[in-house]
């Protein structure tokens, strides 16, 4: 079953660190969002596969927005 990984903050994606098809480890950085000159990264919930990346490098996100895709 997929896993969604949202975006916990409103900001900018600054910087994506999987690709589609890697296996990541639980607490693993997946994105680095930027929010008023800070950098948030989000982290795997669990460990995994990316299934899909669903967000680009410098594309404006909202709170919840859904960034990854684990299976």
């Amino acid at each position: 079953m997929a896993t969604s990984v949202p975006a916990h903050i409103t900001g900018t994606v600054w910087k994506i660190e999987v690709k589609e098809g890697e296996d990541v480890a639980e607490g693993q950085v997946l994105v680095i969002l930027e929010s008023m000159k800070m950098e948030m990264p989000v982290e795997a919930p669990e460990a995994g596969k990316v299934v899909k990346i669903l967000c680009s490098e410098t594309q404006a996100v909202n709170e919840g927005d859904v960034l990854v895709e684990l299976g």
